[in-house]
């Protein structure tokens, strides 16, 4: 299994790296793909990928878009060590109204960013699932992954038409919404990410990788099919889109 989505860099995983890195091992995870949110938080995702077995994806919350310029930099000079961009997006929950025009600015030039690179793009687009979609569809991105999406399975259901991966963190065991989106969509849009160290199967519980175990059991079952097809369909989802 793959685990498209988690912040490595956040405590408690970071001064426990070889811990978890082991744990996952031992649950079947074959690669983890970390995300920096913002420049001090990317450049520590680029001390830790190694390309093998941890892969890096750099981007910037859209609450705290501060310093955004320096991650387009980091992008640019690392373009050889990162998989995708990202996290990027927008955010309704924690940000402000009167932020909204900015992180759409922000948002479309990380889109356009990647489609020069060619590299996919990890959104975060938290209360905000419909506008995203919007802006992704508006600027012709193709390769996207939606992580943790939170908007309605219709919603969903229109991303996936447009060909984009929605990605499922545990917590799904105990979110109607994630379990709705997954019935809904097919195998074939479909990731495991475990967004750890937050998004746990326990709310409050520190999160880790090793937790996609988890994503792929729920899937299975909600979709009642093999949990092998779960494994095998993902993982091939996961390489595809990142190129790894």
């Amino acid at each position: 299994m793959i685990d498209v989505h988690c912040h490595l860099t956040e405590e408690p995983l970071l001064s426990n790296l070889g811990e978890v890195i082991m744990e996952a091992k031992k649950s079947s995870v074959e690669a983890i793909i970390t995300s920096g949110i913002g420049p001090a938080d990317c450049e520590k995702v680029l001390s830790i990928v190694d390309g093998v077995y941890i892969y890096g994806s750099l981007g910037i919350e859209p609450y705290a878009l501060e310093g955004y310029e320096k991650v387009i930099e980091l992008i640019m000079r690392n373009r050889e060590r990162v998989v995708a961009v990202g996290e990027v997006g927008l955010d309704y929950y924690w940000g402000k109204k009167e932020t909204r025009e900015m992180q759409a600015k922000v948002f479309r030039e990380f889109i356009e960013l990647a489609k020069s690179l060619d590299l996919p793009l990890v959104i975060h687009s938290r209360s905000a699932g419909k506008y995203a979609l919007n802006i992704l569809i508006e600027e012709k991105a193709e390769r996207v992954v939606m992580h943790a999406f939170d908007g309605s399975a219709g919603e969903a259901e229109r991303g996936a038409a447009k060909g984009y991966f929605f990605s499922v963190p545990p917590s799904v065991v105990r979110s109607e919404q994630k379990q709705k989106m997954v019935r809904r969509l097919g195998l074939e849009n479909l990731l495991l990410e475990s967004d750890a160290p937050v998004l746990g199967p326990e709310r409050g519980v520190v999160n880790k990788p090793s937790n996609i175990a988890i994503s792929a059991k729920a899937i299975a079952s909600l979709k009642n099919i093999p949990l092998d097809k779960v494994v095998e369909k993902t993982t091939e989802n996961a390489k595809n889109i990142f190129r790894i």
